[in-house]
Parts: structure tokens; C-alpha cells; sequence
């Protein structure tokens, strides 16, 4: 499969629209990660239960699914959206659509409300990835790919720290006003309407080319490249969920923060978040410096196999918060950094006009799993948690060995 040629010129135009993908990354981060940080008390209080009570670990984690799901769902169908309708008007779209629907959880005064809202945010979040990613991969020169991509999905960490920051700087009110924050993505859509044009390769294929059918995924030419990249995303995903999700459960239920009151507890746990996020940013640049030294193959299988130890070893015992906090930071650095090469190595595996409907629908198609994965693990303990997702690196590792590796001097990508 031959991926068309990006040119070497980084104009004004094209960094406007790598900035307009970073922005709608960092929200996607922003509104993605807010439930996440304040789940258990925020969903105890809708039920009127201690956060200690199973029933709310399992709510709690169902709407987590529930947003999962959704994601992968917009990102399956925005991702179709955007290479029929354009990968501006969708990152337009998208955001409006995770914006406001992240606002309307403020309103909710039950528990299934807040799913149904969740929900229906996460399909902008989803459909948002793709059309960012594929926006930026046609629009950035060849020789800064590797980078591009890290900063790119830096973007998205930096939205996580906005939220942590959000929860920190609203602790004295309600947990449902954080969510309000999460609307002022939609202003940003103002200025990407008039700043922001189409990338001309996809204007070029898009009056050339017949509009492929979804089927193709699936047909001869693309169908290796379609399970390869579904099964990467999927592995992978369950590993980053489990930090993104149980991370802070782990350091919100930690046996030393047991009795702090809320807004002591509040502090702490965003600490720790920020601490591995800004690790995890590190490690997405780290994986940018390693793929474009050593190909992505052998840059996939070093990055895989540190999760792997990381995973195993760092949470097969019970440790101080202290050191627990490193443990979680070291698997973002290998189990997220890997992430950094992931938006501008997926979408341009496919065809242009296959672009954003193959890498959302692989991408997030994965979460459908992870979602299943992260209901199924509310019984478990934070760390027993972590330890059993590391065992998944394994079948991500001898994965590696086969994925499609992108010779950027021939501008080919070589299947394995």
C-alpha cells in the first residue's frame, strides 16, 4: 500500500491546522478525563451511598464503560464523516458535540443520567481523534512526523492536566461543576470555521476518487493492515485505561490517605495525576526519539516489553503511596508514551479516503473491549488490576513483530 506524499512546506495554513488538532486533542483530554478524577464520590453522591459501597464502584465504573463505548462508536461513525464530509467541518462538529453534552452532566440528579451524558460526549471524543489525526498527518512534512505525533497526543495529556487543575482549583464546590468547564471547548470551533482549510491532499482525492465503500476495511488490499491495527489499539488501550482510570482510583483509596477530608484527598490525588501525565508526555517525545532512530517495529517491542515489566513487577505487591506513585508514573511513561506514535502512524496506513474511517474505526474499536475490561475489573483492587492488564503486553509484544513498518526515505509503508 502506497501512502501519498506530504510536502516538505510547513506553511502558515498547515500549522494553523496542526495547532487546530492540538487544541481539539487537549479538550478531548479536558472533558475526556474530568469524570475520571472524581468518579467514586461524585457518583456516590448521586446515589446517596459511601463511596466505599460496591454497588458504587459498579456504577462507577458501568458509566466509565459507557463512555467507552460511545467513544468507539463516534469515532467509527465520525470517522466515516470525515472522509466524505472534510476533516475541519468534522473537528468543528465533533467538538461542539463532546462540548456541550460534557456541560449537560451538571444537570444530572441520577446516576443513569450521567451515563446517558457521558455517553453521548464521548462519541464527539471519539470521532474527534480521527479527524485531528488525519487532519495532521496530511498536513505535516514527513521529516517531522515522529515529532508531530508526540506533541500531538501531548495535546491530549495537556487536557488531562487542565482537568486535574479543574478539580484542584474547583475543590471547596460540588463535583457537577467541574463539568461546566468542559463547554468552553465549543468557542474554540469559532476560530477553526474560518482559520482552518481542508488539507489539500484530501481536497485532491476527494475530486478525483470515488468515495470508497466502509467494506473495503475488510477487502483483500486492506483487511491485514485493518486487523493489525484493530488488535495493537485494542491491547494497548486496556493497558492506558487501566492507568487513566484505576491510577487515580489507586491513589484515592491508598491505605495512607484513608480519613483525609475531601479536599486534602482531592489535592493529593490531582498530584499524583499531574505527576504522571507530565511523565506520560515524556514518554510520548521518548517514543518519537526511539521510532524514528529504530523503526516503529523495534520501537513498538521495546516500548511494550517496559510495560510489560513495569506492570508485572511494579504491582505484583502491595506498596507506600509514595512508591505506588512511581510505579503508576513508569507505566505511563512505557504503557502511554507508547501512544505518541500511534496518530500519524495509524491513519496513514490506510488510504486517503479510508483514512479517518479506518484508523477511527480500529482505534476505537478497541475501546469496546477495553470497556468490557475496565466494568469487569471494579471487583478487583486498583493494583491487582494493574498487574493482571500487564499480562496483555505479552500478545501486544509478538504483535510488534508483524505491524507494518513506514520507510520514510521511500515514503512506502512495508508490511511485515
Amino acid at each position: 500500500m502506497t501512502s501519498t506524499s506530504t510536502t516538505e512546506e510547513f506553511g502558515k495554513q498547515k500549522k494553523l491546522g496542526f495547532l487546530a488538532a492540538w487544541l481539539g486533542w487537549a479538550f478531548d483530554g479536558l472533558d475526556g478525563f474530568l469524570y475520571t478524577l472524581v468518579a467514586l464520590p461524585l457518583v456516590a453522591g448521586l446515589m446517596k451511598l459511601p463511596g466505599s459501597d460496591q454497588a458504587v464502584k459498579d456504577k462507577a465504573a458501568l458509566i466509565q464503560a459507557v463512555f467507552l463505548v460511545g467513544w468507539a462508536l463516534g469515532g467509527a461513525v465520525f470517522g466515516r464523516i470525515g472522509d466524505s464530509l472534510g476533516r475541519t467541518k468534522t473537528l468543528n462538529l465533533t467538538i461542539i458535540f463532546y462540548a456541550c453534552f460534557t456541560g449537560l452532566c451538571y444537570f444530572a440528579t441520577e446516576w443513569w443520567h450521567l451515563l446517558i451524558f457521558r455517553f453521548l460526549a464521548a462519541l464527539g471524543i471519539g470521532g474527534e481523534w480521527a479527524a485531528g489525526a488525519a487532519l495532521v498527518g496530511e498536513t505535516v512534512p514527513n521529516r517531522l512526523r515522529h515529532w508531530a505525533s508526540a506533541l500531538l497526543q501531548s495535546g491530549y495529556m495537556f487536557g488531562m492536566i487542565l482537568a486535574a487543575l479543574t478539580v484542584r482549583g474547583l475543590a471547596g464546590v460540588e463535583y457537577k461543576n467541574i463539568f461546566l468547564i468542559g463547554v468552553l471547548p465549543a468557542l474554540v470551533t469559532l476560530w477553526i470555521r474560518k482559520a482552518v482549510p481542508e488539507p489539500e491532499e484530501w481536497l485532491e482525492n476527494k475530486s478525483k476518487q470515488v468515495m470508497p465503500k466502509v467494506s473495503e476495511l475488510f477487502g483483500r488490499a486492506v483487511l491485514p493492515t485493518t486487523l493489525k491495527v484493530l488488535a495493537m489499539s485494542t491491547i494497548t488501550l486496556l493497558g492506558a485505561w487501566t492507568i487513566l482510570y484505576f491510577g487515580p482510583g489507586m491513589i484515592r483509596t491508598h491505605v495512607e490517605n484513608k480519613g483525609l477530608p475531601k479536599a486534602e484527598l482531592d489535592y493529593i490525588v490531582v498530584n499524583g495525576t499531574i505527576l504522571f501525565t507530565l511523565v506520560n508526555i515524556a514518554g510520548n517525545f521518548f517514543m518519537a526519539f526511539v521510532t524514528q532512530k529504530v523503526g516503529y517495529r523495534k520501537g513498538f517491542i521495546f516500548a511494550l516489553s517496559a510495560a510489560l515489566f513495569v506492570f508485572i513487577f511494579g504491582f505484583s505487591q502491595e506498596r507506600s503511596l509514595a512508591s505506588s506513585q512511581i510505579w503508576i508514573s513508569a507505566a505511563a511513561f512505557f504503557g502511554l508514551g507508547v501512544f505518541g506514535a500511534f496518530p500519524l502512524y495509524f491513519p496513514m496506513l490506510f488510504p486517503t479516503l479510508l483514512r479517518t474511517t479506518g484508523a477511527g474505526f480500529c482505534y476505537n474499536a478497541g475501546r469496546l473491549i477495553t470497556a468490557a475490561g475496565t466494568f469487569s475489573a471494579a471487583s478487583l483492587i486498583p493494583r491487582e488490576t494493574f498487574y493482571y492488564a500487564g499480562f496483555l503486553y505479552i500478545p501486544a509484544i509478538i504483535l510488534a513483530f508483524f505491524m507494518p513498518e513506514v520507510k520514510q526515505s521511500q515514503e512506502k509503508i512495508v508490511a511485515a
